[in-house]
């Protein structure tokens, strides 16, 4: 139900910016990016359920790797352009509307923490020092609603060459994530002194996120722009990982919910028609 509503969105809203635009000649556009993708601390604290009652429990640091970010954008300016054009008050022209989809990784580096194991009455029984890192995804769907001003208007581009813009709107973010831990020592639920492995496999979740971009578009041409940009996104994913197999355990389960504060630059060119 909840991802045939969210499709059911989707299409809507593509349908409203296709429309929006017939006849805002050379004010619709659509523009291809790349860039360098970076984030904050993920940190989250963490609790470890195991089958016998015990649980192991810590604050997680979360430090990603910069990755490559790339995209699309697909977007119109609300401009009076006459015949088969909507009648728009003139100041509608520093207003306007895209679609914006990007992708990127999101992996953390190989860390360590120390999460502390407790019994179901919460007495603490021991320490177990653990390297953890994960292998993640992040795909953007946002709808965005902008704002720009120009300035070096010629009789080419009577709006302005040189035309910084902000926008801001939710968006969709499709993410995975897939951790690998290794615990030392006492190991997990009392298993014999040594390593204890856990490989849980990746886990996906579609969350509803924030997106904010401040951006500068020089009209290179009539018809061609390029542009400088920054993205910045939040949200708070849950990945559930449950029925996790360790030896001398009937199953072991965790949520991992890290908090998303994600930060890119992107240079692209841009074709309006």
């Amino acid at each position: 139900m909840k991802k045939s509503c969210v499709l059911a969105g989707v299409m809507i809203l593509a349908a409203v910016l296709l429309v929006l635009p017939v006849g805002a000649k050379a004010e619709m556009y659509i523009e291809a990016y790349l860039g360098a993708n970076f984030a904050s601390d993920l940190g989250d604290r963490t609790r470890i359920n195991v089958d016998n009652g015990n649980y192991l429990t810590g604050n997680l640091p979360g430090v990603a790797q910069p990755g490559v970010i790339g995209g699309l954008k697909v977007g119109t300016w609300f401009v009076k352009e006459g015949f088969l054009g909507y009648n728009y008050p003139d100041w509608m022209k520093y207003l306007g509307f895209y679609i914006d989809f990007s992708f990127h990784r999101l992996d953390l580096k190989n860390q360590n923490y120390n999460p502390r194991q407790y019994t179901g009455a919460g007495a603490l029984l021991f320490d177990n020092p653990t390297d953890f890192k994960s292998e993640g995804t992040v795909a953007t769907l946002a709808f965005m609603f902008a704002a720009r001003y120009g300035f070096l208007p010629d009789s080419e581009v009577p709006f302005g060459r040189l035309q910084p813009y902000v926008a801001v709107g939710p968006a969709i973010m499709f993410s995975s994530q897939r951790p690998e831990a290794r615990s030392y020592g006492t190991g997990i639920s009392g298993v014999t002194a040594g390593t204890t492995n856990i490989d849980p496999g990746s886990r996906n979740s579609t969350d509803i996120c924030l997106a904010v971009d401040a951006g500068i578009r020089y009209m290179a041409l009539k018809n061609v722009s390029l542009d400088a940009s920054f993205k910045y996104r939040y949200a708070n994913p849950s990945y559930d990982f449950s029925g996790i197999a360790i030896p001398g355990t009937n199953g072991v389960s965790f949520k991992y919910e890290p908090t998303y504060n994600l930060f890119s630059f992107q240079l692209g060119a841009a074709y309006h028609f």
